[in-house]
C-alpha cells in the first residue's frame, strides 16, 4: 500500500466526546462534522492522557504518557530531550505546520544549557515543539508574537492596544456598556467581533490559504482550534442559536455530595465549581458553549470543501480530535482536569482515502485508543517506521483497515498533578504530593490518589460515575486488583526517551561486540582481544 501524501491533523480545545450530532446530541447542529464521520472511522473510546491542556497535548505531540515526558500542567516546559511528531517528520525532511494553538512551553533552560543560539532554526525548532510556526495563536489571552491576529484585527477596523480583550471575547450590554466575557454573566451577549473576524474564523482563513498555496506538494498541518474553550464567548449568531432547552440534561446527584472523597470535595470548593453547582450558570453557558461548537463545525466545513475541491483530499489523512472535554456544571463541577468521562473522553474520527479503508466508512470502533496513538498513526499513514523511535502508542490505521494487527487495549490511563489548583491549598498538601493516575477499562474505572484512599466507579451499573465505590468495604478486593494493574503499569512504561525499545533489543548482549568483556576467565576470549 502506497504511503500518503499529506495529513490534516485538527484540534479543538475542550470539545467534549458527546457535544457532536454523530455522537449522539439531540440538539446540536454539526452538520459538516456528521457527514464527515460518515466518510471515516469513529472512535467511541478515545482517551486523553491528562484532562488539561498541556500535558494533555504534549502526549498527543509525543506519542507518550505524562509520566514519560514530564509536562504534568499548563505552562510547564516541554524538557529539550523529549521527541515530537515535528522532530520525527524533520529527519524525513518535512515539517510539521502549525496553525492555532499547541500551548508548547520552550524549555529555555534546557536549550541554553547544550548551546543552541536564540533565535536561529534550531532554537526555533527546540523552543517550538517541533512545530514550523505558521501562524499560533493560544487563545485565552493576548495572542503574542507568534500571531497575526492582533493586527489583522486592527486592519479590520477593531482598533485598541488588546483587540483580543476589548473585542473578541467582549460585548455591549443593554446599558451599552462594554462587558467581559471571562464573566459568565455576560456570555448570552454576543461579541464584539463579526463572525467572520472571530478566531475559530481567522485560524481557518489561515488553513485555507495553507491548502491552496500547498497545492500539489507534500505537507502536514496541525491546525489547532482554541474553541470551544473559555471564555465561553461567541460572535453572532451563534451567541443565541441555542438555548438552555437545548442542552443535555445536566449529570450530577445529590449521592455525590455525601462524604465525597477528599480531592473531590476540594474541587467543589474551587470558584469555577461553586458558579456552575448554580442551574442559572449552566443554562447560561451550556447553549453559548453549543454555539461555539457549532461555528467550529461551519468552519472545518470550509476546510473539507477546500480539499474536496481541489482533490487533495484524496491523497490526505485527516484525523480530527479535543485535547480534553468540559464538565460544564457535571457532578457539580467547572472546568475539567479530574478524571469524569466529559473530561478524559474525547471524539476521535480518521478518515484515510485509500481504499483499504472503504469497509469501515461510516463504522465505529469501540475498543480503547488513547490520544497517544495519533503521532504512530501519523507516521504510518506517511510510511514512516515507528519501530525505532520512544513511542508509546500504538497506530490505528490497522483498524481503519479492518486488520486482525489491530492492538488492543485492557485499560487506557489518564495522569494529573494539581499541586498548581487551589485544591492543594485546600488539602493542606506540598506540590510534590498532588499526583493522581486513572485506570479505566470497559467497566471499571479505578483512580489511585496520592496520600489518599482510591476512587472506584462500576462503568457497567453506574456509566454517569455517582457512586464511588473506593470508600466501600465490599469492593477492597476490586480496589486491590486495579491497583496491582496500575502498579504493573507504572513498572512497566518506559520512561527511556533516548533509545527505542527495538534498538535496546538489538544491542541486549553484545557488548563483546564492541570490545567489553564483562570478568572473562575463558582464555579463548582473551586471545581474541589480543
Amino acid at each position: 500500500m502506497a504511503p500518503l501524501r499529506n495529513v490534516l491533523f485538527v484540534m479543538c480545545d475542550q470539545l467534549r466526546f458527546d457535544h457532536l450530532g454523530c455522537s449522539g446530541h439531540a440538539t446540536i447542529k454539526t452538520p459538516n462534522l456528521d457527514r464527515f464521520s460518515k466518510q471515516c472511522t469513529r472512535f467511541t473510546n478515545a482517551f486523553v492522557q491528562a484532562g488539561v491542556c498541556g500535558p494533555s497535548r504534549m502526549s498527543t505531540y509525543t506519542g507518550r504518557y505524562v509520566s514519560s515526558h514530564g509536562v504534568t500542567w499548563n505552562r510547564v516546559p516541554l524538557p529539550v530531550g523529549q521527541l515530537t511528531l515535528g522532530d520525527y517528520l524533520l529527519k524525513e525532511s518535512r515539517s510539521l505546520d502549525l496553525i492555532g494553538k499547541s500551548h508548547v512551553i520552550p524549555d529555555l533552560a534546557g536549550i541554553e544549557r547544550i548551546g543552541v543560539k536564540s533565535q536561529t532554526s534550531l532554537w526555533k525548532h527546540l523552543a517550538s515543539g517541533g512545530f514550523n510556526e505558521i501562524d499560533r495563536i493560544d487563545g485565552h489571552g493576548k495572542p503574542g508574537l507568534e500571531s497575526g491576529y492582533a493586527n489583522w484585527l486592527r486592519g479590520k477596523g477593531y482598533q485598541s492596544e488588546d483587540p483580543w480583550n476589548d473585542y473578541v471575547v467582549s460585548a455591549q450590554s443593554p446599558t451599552g456598556e462594554k462587558v467581559s466575557g471571562w464573566f459568565l454573566r455576560n456570555v448570552h451577549l454576543p461579541s464584539l467581533v463579526a463572525a467572520e473576524h472571530s478566531e475559530t474564523a481567522y485560524v481557518t482563513d489561515k488553513a485555507i490559504d495553507y491548502l491552496k498555496e500547498k497545492a500539489g506538494q507534500n505537507w502536514t498541518l496541525h491546525l489547532s482550534y482554541v474553541k470551544p474553550h473559555w471564555p465561553y464567548m461567541a460572535p453572532a449568531p451563534y451567541h443565541n442559536k441555542y438555548s438552555a432547552k437545548d442542552i443535555q440534561p445536566v449529570s450530577r446527584n445529590p449521592q455525590e455530595l455525601i462524604d465525597p472523597h477528599p480531592v473531590y470535595s476540594a474541587y467543589l470548593k474551587q470558584e469555577e465549581s461553586l458558579t456552575f453547582a448554580k442551574e442559572e450558570t449552566v443554562h447560561q453557558v451550556r447553549p453559548v458553549y453549543m454555539g461555539l461548537i457549532d461555528q467550529v463545525d461551519s468552519e472545518f466545513g470550509r476546510v473539507l470543501k477546500q480539499l474536496e475541491d481541489s482533490g487533495e483530499i484524496s491523497h490526505t489523512l485527516i484525523i480530527f480530535t479535543s485535547d480534553h472535554g468540559d464538565l460544564g456544571g457535571d457532578h457539580f463541577l467547572g472546568e475539567k482536569d479530574l478524571f469524569y468521562d466529559q473530561v478524559v473522553k474525547v471524539p476521535l474520527m480518521i478518515f484515510d482515502p485509500r481504499p483499504q479503508a472503504n469497509a469501515m466508512r461510516g463504522f465505529t470502533v469501540n475498543e480503547l485508543v488513547e490520544a497517544i496513538d495519533i503521532v504512530p498513526t501519523i507516521l504510518d499513514s506517511l510510511g514512516i517506521s515507528t519501530a525505532d523511535k520512544p513511542i508509546q502508542g500504538y497506530s490505528l490505521l490497522p483498524y481503519l483497515f479492518k486488520s486482525e494487527k489491530s492492538k488492543k487495549r485492557d485499560f487506557v490511563i489518564s495522569q494529573i498533578d494539581y499541586s498548581f489548583r487551589k485544591a492543594r491549598l485546600t488539602l493542606t498538601r506540598q506540590p510534590n504530593e498532588c499526583s493522581g493516575w486513572m485506570l479505566r477499562s470497559h467497566h471499571w474505572k479505578y483512580i489511585e490518589w496520592q496520600g489518599f484512599r482510591p476512587q472506584l466507579f462500576n462503568l457497567k451499573e453506574d456509566p454517569e460515575e455517582f457512586f464511588d465505590l473506593g470508600k466501600d468495604p465490599g469492593h477492597a478486593h476490586m480496589c486491590s486488583s486495579l491497583k496491582n494493574e496500575l502498579m504493573t503499569w507504572m513498572k512497566d512504561v518506559n520512561a527511556r526517551v533516548t533509545l527505542s525499545d527495538q534498538e535496546v533489543a538489538n544491542r541486549t548482549d553484545k557488548a563483546k561486540d564492541h570490545g567489553i568483556y564483562y570478568v572473562t576467565w575463558s582464555f579463548f576470549c582473551i586471545l581474541k582481544l589480543q
